[in-house]
């Protein structure tokens, strides 16, 4: 990727709802977006429901411009591209979110936009004949129906994989613990069989040592780390005792 290529702006062409609005700008935000382009909102801007829905991506929507017309909001932008599901009747190249992506970063310093239009009717004919390409995404044909934030996510995200370390870091995973000692186990192990020898649990004596053996496969299979053992020795050491007279 060429050094100083610049994030896409993610442009709204008349979206209807400030829900959808916020839940679009949550979108960017988790990929590392930042400037929204609004075009004639329908309920003017800003608009008071998009923050709830926005849960913190407050940076974006305080910084969202507003204008009069998609050829205004996408004026100083050298590529852009129009999301829509069919071409409605005007000859542009159709790429992936992936393709739109790679093309994006190749971009370097110079300005791409990504458009999506309303939320019911999708972007105009005259809208998408305003953009270089048109981005598609493969879905199920018997149900290619995408919400406005769901496709915003579909392209940041696939922007986000080419943006280079640094922007985006998975999730903290919980620490796996290493499996425990093998003395554990059979610590574990023994005190099940302590626990059920009483009640004659290994009778009778011809089949003691099959049940031995199905009850220390079932108690090895789960690769059990020794927090897990001592818990489970825990439980053991509990139901040992007598329960307490009130």
């Amino acid at each position: 990727m060429p050094t100083g290529a610049k994030p896409p702006v993610i442009v709204l062409v008349r979206p209807q709802l400030g829900e959808n609005i916020g839940k679009a700008a949550r979108a960017m935000l988790n990929f590392g977006l930042t400037e929204m382009r609004l075009v004639t909102p329908r309920d003017g801007w800003p608009n008071p429901s998009a923050g709830p829905s926005a849960a913190g991506a407050d940076i974006v929507l305080e910084r969202a411009k507003v204008y009069a017309t998609l050829g205004e909001a996408v004026a100083d932008c050298a590529h852009v591209y129009a999301t829509t599901v069919r071409k409605r009747g005007v000859t542009k190249p159709v790429v992936t979110p992936e393709q739109a992506a790679r093309d994006i970063h190749a971009a370097g310093s110079t300005r791409s936009a990504i458009v999506f239009g309303p939320e019911r009717s999708g972007l105009e004919t005259d809208d998408v004949a305003l953009a270089r390409a048109i981005i598609t995404v493969p879905v199920n044909p018997e149900f290619a129906s995408l919400n406005l934030a769901q496709a915003v996510v579909l392209c940041a995200y696939e922007w986000s994989k080419g943006a280079g370390p640094g922007l985006l870091e998975q999730p903290t995973v919980e620490e796996i613990l290493p499996p425990a000692p093998q003395a554990e186990l059979d610590g574990l192990i023994a005190h099940y069989e302590a626990l059920l020898e009483p009640f004659e649990y290994f009778d009778p004596p011809a089949r003691a040592a099959t049940t031995r053996r199905t009850l220390r496969n079932m108690l090895t299979k789960p690769g059990w780390n020794h927090l897990e053992v001592r818990t489970m020795r825990g439980v053991l050491s509990a139901l040992e005792r007598r329960p307490r007279k009130d």
